[in-house]
């Protein structure tokens, strides 16, 4: 170690000011994400507290170390994995302001500044393969705590090429392309189950992966995220997005065992919409549909043929204060559906806008999984 590098009792204490208030400020962040609804805006953005305020003092403290050459990279990542989380805040700050001035846009900027969320996870996750507590932080909460699980996700085979977090032609200016977890413990004797995840309406493949990624880390499952061609998928007009993502799919097919009896098609918002619109097409490979939050129209169920929707398992989740599809339009799916043959379970959630619920992935998995 040469002399201008701290000691490393001087780095831990760097770590420790700095990782922990992080972790729990990005746990606030997916708190607000999912709870976010317009009326109550500034009372949630307020009732989460000054979390960001440790992660700022302990930046200054973690970004004043001198770091040997062989912790560069790492702390480079903490680093920016911090000061992404704050941009989140200064825009929830700043959000919550106009809010409380009643101007109207004060919903979107908040969905802009959540963006930096899913960023800071993104900057943040190649210190999973080397720090424990980022690696369980990365697991879904029921999981965090087994240690067994968390360990095997880390450590060398985490390092491995073609596992862990990969994309496709899929920087965030790019359209078109897709993002892939792969499980860091992967092993070529195992098939493995695929959730097709469709980002909503000028969303991104590459942000909307983070959606998944917790829990299928936790079981073991890989997630293909596309993104769509365009500022959002093919509702209407010519299909430009299907023959894309199954593109892709021979892509992820062709150098990944995949249990082709289990393939799902999930998607938020539009994404979920287009679950219908593509996953309803004769001769889909999907064997599970999951549209969340997701416009309906009843022509989607009598364009498709009967022999795609018999017994097809569709489970709708929405929630009964969504603003933008109102509750009652998944109802309507529910009914549609399930006389048109398919299989169908809706699970309303009370206290969910049109926002992603994270912690109903657990229940999508137990019904896809079986």
């Amino acid at each position: 170690m040469s002399d201008n590098t701290g000691s490393e009792e001087e780095m831990l204490e760097a770590i420790t000011a700095l990782v922990p208030p992080l972790l729990n400020a990005m746990d606030a962040l997916s708190f607000l994400a999912r709870r976010l609804h317009p009326p109550k805006l500034a009372e949630l953005i307020d009732a989460v507290g000054p979390v960001d305020a440790p992660v700022r003092e302990g930046l200054a403290a973690f970004q004043a170390q001198n770091w040997p050459e062989h912790l560069t990279r790492f702390a480079e990542q903490v680093a920016l994995a911090a000061e992404t989380a704050l941009k989140a805040f200064d825009g929830l700050h700043a959000a919550a302001e106009n809010a409380r001035k009643g101007a109207p846009d004060a919903v979107f900027s908040t969905y802009r500044a959540l963006r930096y969320m899913s960023r800071a996870f993104e900057a943040l996750y190649p210190v999973a393969a080397i720090l424990p507590p980022v690696s369980r932080f990365f697991l879904d909460e029921e999981y965090r705590g087994d240690e067994k699980r968390s360990a095997a996700l880390s450590g060398p085979q985490a390092l491995r090429d073609n596992v862990g977090l990969l994309h496709g032609e899929n920087e965030k200016h790019q359209r078109g392309g897709f993002s892939l977890y792969v499980p860091e413990d992967f092993s070529p004797e195992k098939k493995y189950p695929l959730i097709v995840a469709l980002h909503g309406g000028s969303g991104h493949g590459r942000d909307f992966v983070w959606s998944w990624l917790f829990h299928a880390r936790a079981r073991g499952l890989m997630v293909l995220a596309p993104t769509a061609r365009t500022d959002t998928w093919a509702l209407t007009g010519d299909d430009i997005d299907t023959p894309n993502i199954m593109r892709f799919l021979d892509f992820v097919k062709a150098r990944w065992p995949i249990d082709e009896e289990k393939m799902l098609l999930t998607g938020m918002s539009d994404g979920g919409t287009f679950c219908y619109v593509s996953g309803l097409l004769e001769g889909s490979p999907f064997t599970h549909l999951a549209p969340v939050s997701a416009a309906f129209h009843p022509l989607l169920a009598e364009a498709a043929s009967p022999e795609r929707l018999a017994d097809l398992p569709i489970r709708l989740t929405h929630g009964s204060l969504d603003w933008m599809f109102p509750a009652p339009m998944a109802r309507e799916a529910e009914t549609a559906l399930a006389r048109a043959g398919a299989s169908v379970l809706l699970d309303e959630i009370k206290d969910l806008s049109h926002t992603y619920p994270r912690e109903a992935n657990s229940r999508i998995l137990d019904w896809f999984l079986g």
